[in-house]
């Protein structure tokens, strides 16, 4: 866009001071919360206008109107609401691990079990992978959530050098962990059979067995699944999954490992199912992500205010 930046003003014309009193300057000094500025106003006589600065027979001037100060630039509510708050997006799996099988393949300790570091993820009969549509979800959420004040990490944001797979399922968990995140969100896409349609919410499930341990974010995992539910199904026009939950739209497992690691509120979404045509058309569709991040963001934005 093109605009007149600050302090623009049309050419005036030349002024010439042999025919019209001097100037009279005014300096007022307002005092603001961030300290003081001057605004300055000038007093002529044009012979012209509302006669505002003529001066009086006595010689003098009438006085200016009041100056008014400028509007103190003050960050709006919606920059400044999640200030100080964490949270952790997590794109499942990852455009890279399609050439690394073998390194994804190798188990990595989740508490109840052993499970393959990471999988190749699902993809729509064209070829949209779910790797790809998780990534794309997960930067369109980061900037959501930063316009509104909060500390955004991604898992993997396409850009991990040393390995070009993953990060594997316990990783992801210690990197919520690590963050002391507020939230985490894992995104998904499933691959289910044609006809199966609708998004649905997974939720830790109660597990105390070696390494894992969620009995202390159960109750809040699931506040923010209900709430990430609502707000997706509100912003999309989604339907709760009608082959997974019962049409809650919510599953609670325990043999996930970014979930039974996980110390901090956690939940993963299954946005839709990439083989059924009618969701695929949806979740190819660069709008209609859009409305699945800012559903997204609803839920964890009314999570974190406790709304």
């Amino acid at each position: 866009m093109s605009y007149a930046g600050p302090g623009f003003e049309p050419p005036q014309p030349r002024r010439s001071f042999l025919r019209r009193p001097l100037s009279v300057a005014l300096a007022v000094l307002v005092l603001g919360g961030g300290g003081g500025w001057f605004v300055w106003g000038a007093v002529a006589d044009d012979g012209g206008g509302d006669g505002a600065g003529r001066s009086l027979s006595s010689g003098g001037y009438e006085p200016l109107a009041p100056i008014s100060p400028p509007a103190l630039a003050v960050p709006s509510e919606a920059a400044t609401s999640l200030a100080g708050k964490v949270v952790v997006i997590d794109p499942g799996h990852n455009p890279g691990n399609f050439k690394h099988t073998a390194e994804i393949a190798r188990k990595v300790n989740i508490g109840t079990n052993s499970k393959e570091c990471d999988t190749t993820g699902t993809a729509t009969n064209s070829g949209y992978t779910e790797a790809e549509f998780t990534l794309d979800v997960a930067r369109r959420l980061r900037t959501i959530l930063e316009q509104q004040g909060a500390t955004v990490k991604l898992t993997q944001d396409g850009d991990r050098s040393d390995y070009a797979f993953g990060p594997c399922v316990d990783e992801r968990a210690r990197i919520g962990n690590a963050a002391h995140a507020d939230a985490v969100v894992s995104v998904h896409a499933d691959g289910s059979a044609q006809g199966n349609r609708g998004f649905h919410v997974i939720l830790p499930g109660a597990v105390h067995e070696g390494a894992a341990d969620t009995r202390a974010i159960v109750a809040p995992s699931r506040l923010l699944g209900e709430r990430v539910k609502h707000g997706f199904a509100t912003e999309t026009g989604s339907e709760p999954s009608n082959y997974i939950g019962g049409g809650t739209g919510l599953d609670t497992r325990a043999d996930l490992g970014g979930l039974n690691l996980s110390t901090v509120p956690k939940v993963f979404i299954e946005c839709g199912n990439m083989r059924d045509s009618t969701d695929a058309a949806l979740l190819t569709s660069g709008s209609w992500r859009q409305e699945a991040a800012l559903g997204i963001s609803e839920g964890i934005v009314s999570f974190l205010r406790g709304s």
